[in-house]
């Protein structure tokens, strides 16, 4: 049997991604989200997911793009002198791989993000971070570590299979790093299993994030393997507010109409794959 985990990202990070979210959840197959603590729109996001008990929420941890929950002072090498993190991931792991990230300082944002999440009083089901950095080496540790303290049972591993293409457009550079990144997560894969916490055994969407459009989606439900997946998209309900506000190529709207589409909702049950959240992953419903 097959179960599917469609998550969200980015919930929290302005209004227009929100109201896609749930309009992919309410309207579509979209079934968990992440939750950014640092988020500009944050505590819509907290409201929207009290109105909205089945939609599973996760914390989309976050280094890099947003402004820190902590104290900026307790964290120097991870903000430049605007008071934001770095821009993205490259700019991240050339510091990290410099030694000018220092990790006690990522263990207190990262700790100041849950527990902000944590603090709403939402039940949340998983860990998961923005551009992926929890599965770097060290920073996984951290994951794991709180995961453990605040009995979250469940983490994203995004170790999207090296030969999956899905009729994505071939892109050298991305598929480069898409490689690097499930190197990593196998990694994280492996130390996440002996410290007892839950982690679907397949994952997709990262070859097309930010462009998650319905032929690709297609593709990708037609490929899920028996057990749990999970597939990432970035839904909303408007591109153009976050791409100048943060300089990105995402297709959020594509992705929405991808969410919503019948045609996925149809190959979905012809394929009798079962739809769930990482909530229900953790708590019992078993496949």
């Amino acid at each position: 049997m097959r179960g599917l985990i469609i998550n969200a990202d980015d919930f929290g990070l302005h209004r227009v991604v929100n109201a896609g979210i749930i309009e992919g959840y309410q309207r579509g197959c979209i079934t968990s989200t992440s939750l950014m603590p640092g988020g500009r729109a944050f505590d819509e996001a907290v409201a929207l997911s009290r109105a909205n008990p089945g939609l599973g929420v996760g914390v989309h941890l976050t280094l890099v793009s947003e402004k820190p929950v902590s104290n900026i002072a307790m964290i120097p090498s991870l903000v430049n002198k605007n008071g934001y993190m770095e821009e993205n991931y490259i700019k991240f792991l050339l510091k990290f791989i410099k030694g000018e990230i220092c990790l006690k300082e990522v263990e207190t944002e990262l700790t100041a993000q849950v527990e902000k999440a944590v603090a709403t009083g939402l039940p949340l089901t998983h860990l998961d971070s923005h551009q992926h950095l929890h599965v770097v080496p060290g920073i996984i540790d951290i994951v794991i570590r709180l995961a453990k303290r605040f009995e979250i049972k469940a983490i994203r591993i995004p170790d999207e299979p090296y030969f999956f293409f899905g009729g994505y457009k071939f892109q050298p550079v991305r598929a480069i790093a898409r490689c690097g990144l499930t190197f990593l997560a196998r990694l994280a894969r492996q130390k996440a299993a002996r410290e007892g916490l839950i982690t679907p055994k397949h994952f997709f969407g990262m070859l097309a994030g930010g462009n998650m459009q319905e032929r690709f989606l297609y593709n990708i439900i037609r490929a899920v393997p028996e057990g749990i997946c999970e597939i990432m998209m970035h839904p909303s309900l408007e591109t153009q507010t976050v791409n100048s506000l943060y300089n990105w190529d995402l297709h959020g709207q594509d992705e929405l109409a991808a969410a919503t589409s019948a045609v996925i909702r149809k190959e979905i049950t012809e394929r009798r794959i079962e739809l769930l959240s990482f909530g229900e992953l953790v708590y019992g419903k078993s496949i």
